[in-house]
């Protein structure tokens, strides 16, 4: 009697203190049972299952949140490789140009660079069957040019204006994919690193990074997060780990089981001590907001930038029996003060994918007064700095989007694919030339420049590639907007089915389309498109000569953010007003060097 006393009694305290099984979750379960067998026993006609359950499951989990999502079979492994860091294939970055397989970088240490295959080279056969013309797609030469480890393929290739083919076997290899492009030295202390996701690797990549820039005299660190989307959770607090000395909270987890996690710094970091800025944007997003909470959270660095996404929510993938995957939020997430970054999602999905495009409208990412955050979600840090929760990270300082880059313009030459075109063809008669007058990338930065008639040459290209040189103007969004501000006038010229003043309505709205068209104009062309589309053909060419990762520095140039955070690095006053560490044992800005 007394052990099936003490069997009751902890069935009793688990009934207390484990979360209660839905009653509804079993008749629910039944009735999905019932209708799938209903279906096929009973329906009319034969029935391809597999379609008709990727779209029930699909429409089922939009019913939960914003993050919870299914992902097909054949979706499965081009959305698992970035954040697994390799592939196997035969390591080239290319572009399809003029239906042709263009070679546009060669990895390094890498399956084609051992066999002799050059940034330049067009790829026109593949295993003898005929790679370009109209039928060739970005997925048809994944599908070709990528394999199985050890597995071989030949390329026929054609170089330069050589009308001879060069034939290569290529053995194919695992290929990283590093969420590390671009580390290097700002100036002669501060270092550079733009972490492009959480990857399976980012932590190695990121402590290599760290012990060749602090071999180069690196005192301080930029970190770029800016269009980070996040990625492994685990890997969000490997990295804080660098950062953050002894042993702190660094994020925790919880949901209604309390089956929720904390995370704890514990490892000595590479970078614990120096100045910290970390730089976020509207795509900064779950890991990269993890790391720029816990930085902001320990007084550690500086975020600046814009608000961040905010996506609080902890993904667990599922595999299910026929490879498919299911991606299903099991906690929230939150800061070392408390902080849930999450952003409401009452309101439905389409309100809640069109948030970045609200505060856009709302002039949010153009002045951070219009941001608002309750006072309920407000937060403290250990120095008192405040900081909010709630709907993103919100940066200790605010940097503005700089709208003068983009234009129609230029956004008609990328969607065209002009550049590619036309450097390539230019890179197809100059490569050997400017490699040998700028041998190493650094002197291509600082002599290299786009001549106006260089420019004038590519605009010329552009027209001939279809591209119009003209503003946006949606004639339908303006004749909507005449309509509701000119109402009560053209109530006033119709007076009956066959008594309208045509004329007048007709001078009325040429005026108004006259007149804000060219006040499109007027943005367009202060947009100072063509300084920007300069800047993109130096990128371009130096990423056919020297490869992506210093390529992508000639953007820094230019790039407000980066250029604000340098002139913040150097400024000690900015430290101390936010209470920052960093210096050794968690001294508050180096006091010494006042």
């Amino acid at each position: 009697m007394k052990k099936i006393a003490f069997i009751i009694l902890i069935i009793s305290l688990l009934s207390i203190y484990l979360p209660a099984q839905n009653q509804h979750f079993q008749p629910c379960r039944t009735k999905m049972d019932q209708v799938i067998n209903s279906i096929n026993q009973m329906y009319v006609d034969s029935v391809d299952f597999d379609p008709l359950v990727d779209k029930a499951i699909s429409s089922m989990l939009k019913e939960l949140d914003p993050h919870t999502s299914y992902i097909q079979k054949k979706d499965v492994q081009a959305m698992t490789e970035p954040l697994q860091g390799s592939f196997d294939g035969i390591g080239v970055t290319f572009q399809l140009i003029k239906d042709t397989i263009n070679v546009i970088e060669v990895i390094i240490n890498g399956p084609s660079e051992k066999v002799g295959l050059l940034a330049g080279d067009k790829i026109v056969k593949v295993d003898d069957t005929l790679a370009c013309g109209d039928n060739i797609t970005n997925d048809w030469v994944r599908k070709h040019l990528r394999g199985n480890k050890g597995s071989k393929v030949k390329v026929s290739i054609k170089r330069g204006r050589s009308p001879e083919l060069i034939d290569f076997t290529i053995t194919r290899g695992a290929i990283p994919m590093y969420s590390i492009n671009v580390s290097f030295m700002a100036d002669e202390t501060t270092g550079y690193i733009k972490l492009e996701r959480f990857a399976a690797t980012s932590t190695k990549e990121l402590t290599d990074a760290l012990r060749k820039l602090k071999a180069r005299g690196m005192q301080d660190l930029i970190l770029d997060l800016r269009g980070n989307g996040g990625g492994y959770l685990n890997v969000a607090f490997e990295i804080c780990d660098q950062f953050i000395s002894g042993k702190r909270m660094i994020v925790y987890t919880d949901n209604f089981r309390k089956t929720g996690e904390s995370f704890y710094s514990g490892n000595n970091g590479l970078f614990e001590e120096g100045k910290l800025i970390v730089l976020v944007d509207e795509n900064s997003a779950s890991a990269s907001e993890i790391t720029s909470g816990c930085i902001q959270d320990w007084d550690r660095g500086l975020v600046v930038g814009r608000r961040t996404f905010g996506k609080g929510l902890v993904q667990k993938p599922l595999r299910l029996v026929d490879q498919s995957e299911v991606r299903l939020t099991i906690s929230h997430y939150y800061t070392p003060t408390g902080r849930c970054i999450q952003k409401p999602y009452d309101d439905g999905l389409d309100a809640y994918y069109k948030d970045l495009q609200t505060r856009a409208n709302n002039g949010e990412l153009y002045t951070a007064d219009k941001i608002q955050f309750p006072d309920s979600l407000k937060y403290k840090t250990p120095n008192g700095r405040i900081v909010y929760g709630g709907g993103g990270i919100m940066p200790d300082i605010f940097i503005p989007l700089d709208t003068t880059k983009y234009s129609t313009l230029y956004n008609e030459i990328v969607r065209k694919g002009v550049f590619g075109n036309f450097v390539m063809d230019f890179l197809e008669d100059n490569r050997d030339k400017l490699k040998a007058i700028y041998p190493e990338f650094e002197d291509f930065e600082k002599n290299y420049k786009i001549t106006d008639e260089f420019y004038q040459e590519f605009m010329a290209f552009a027209k001939k590639e279809g591209v119009s040189d003209s503003a946006a103007f949606k004639f339908s969004n303006y004749a909507d907007a005449f309509l509701k501000t000119n109402k009560e006038k053209l109530d006033s010229l119709f007076t009956s089915a066959r008594n309208i003043n045509i004329h007048m309505l007709d001078t009325m709205f040429i005026h108004y389309v006259d007149k804000n068209y060219g006040e499109a104009m007027r943005l367009r062309n202060e947009a100072h498109a063509d300084q920007f589309i300069k800047d993109y053909l130096r990128f371009e060419i130096a990423r056919g000569l020297y490869g992506y990762g210093d390529a992508y520095r000639i953007f820094l140039e230019s790039d407000d953010t980066f250029q604000q955070a340098l002139k913040i690095m150097h400024n000690k006053k900015i430290f101390k007003k936010f209470k920052v560490y960093f210096g050794k044992g968690d001294k508050l800005y180096n006091e010494d060097d006042e």
